[in-house]
């Protein structure tokens, strides 16, 4: 029988297959267009944090940005263009942990591969989780994705799988929070980039990574906290995070640092939009 195990030469095919896929012209500026609509999305986070902090109000996470870009002219023409650039990032991102990435084809550490794979599958979920929840808000039926994560938490702790369940997600998210601080803090996340960044984008980055990892993982933490006290409400996503934050002593003053920080992220993600490795 034949030796099924791919050669050299078949990996190079396969990085090549996937290269042609990410720098196709029209498919690559709709996948950098996703950047920048995630940019605008993280500045309203930001933006709705900051003004619950003052005594506003808002859901401070992706589905109150969306309904509040919703309320704003052109808002909902901004909300398709979002769709189709959310759907163009997931189709990349899910090419990339199909095919193994564009960027590093020559790569020989296959657990680095596995693990680049795996993550990018993992972003290309979150992507189409955004392409969704800005088509829900575009044709005018948006929910709440805080009162929505609070409603499944419920049900799925009315068994003990499910509640097994909770926990898992909860310290896997927890997990994906400190990969976002340790990247920021490690500033891996210039090996994303073309070029050599300035110390402006360098810094930019370091303190939106480190900022949005917090908030990730400060979900995760309410999760398990909303399993462990039976109060299925506390697991409400980044609204409910922040809102948590808010209530501590010196809460504004947290949730404005915390505001800021998104919108930091939401700037870096402007920068990613132009420098991407594609």
């Amino acid at each position: 029988m034949m030796n099924k195990e791919s050669s050299p030469q078949d990996q190079k095919s396969v990085a090549s297959t996937a290269a042609d896929v990410a720098q196709n012209n029209v498919f690559e500026r709709f996948a950098r267009a996703g950047f920048i609509v995630s940019g605008v999305v993280h500045l309203l986070i930001g933006y709705i944090a900051i003004r619950v902090a003052l005594g506003g109000s808002g859901s401070a996470d992706q589905s109150g940005a969306m309904a509040e870009l919703a309320g704003k002219p052109g808002g909902v023409f901004a909300l398709w263009v979002g769709v189709v650039a959310f759907l163009a990032m997931a189709l990349w991102r899910l090419a990339e942990a199909a095919l193994g990435s564009s960027s590093s084809p020559s790569s020989d550490d296959k657990k680095k591969e596995f693990f680049d794979r795996a993550k990018a599958l993992g972003i290309s979920l979150v992507y189409f989780g955004f392409a969704f929840t800005a088509f829900g808000f575009a044709r005018g039926s948006g929910k709440s994705s805080s009162g929505q994560s609070a409603g499944i938490t419920a049900r799925l702790m009315e068994n003990t799988l499910g509640t097994i369940a909770l926990v898992i997600g909860g310290i896997a998210i927890i997990a994906v929070g400190l990969y976002h601080v340790y990247k920021g803090a490690s500033q891996n996340f210039l090996d994303d980039l073309k070029g050599t960044p300035s110390n402006f984008v360098r810094r930019l980055g370091t303190v939106g990574y480190v900022a949005k990892g917090l908030a990730i993982a400060a979900v995760g933490i309410l999760v398990i906290l909303a399993v462990n006290n039976s109060e299925p409400g506390k697991a409400s996503g980044l609204d409910g995070a922040f809102k948590t934050l808010g209530a501590q002593p010196y809460g504004v003053a947290l949730l404005i640092l915390a505001g800021l920080g998104i919108i930091t992220y939401g700037l870096y993600c402007f920068v990613m939009a132009r420098s991407t490795k594609m």
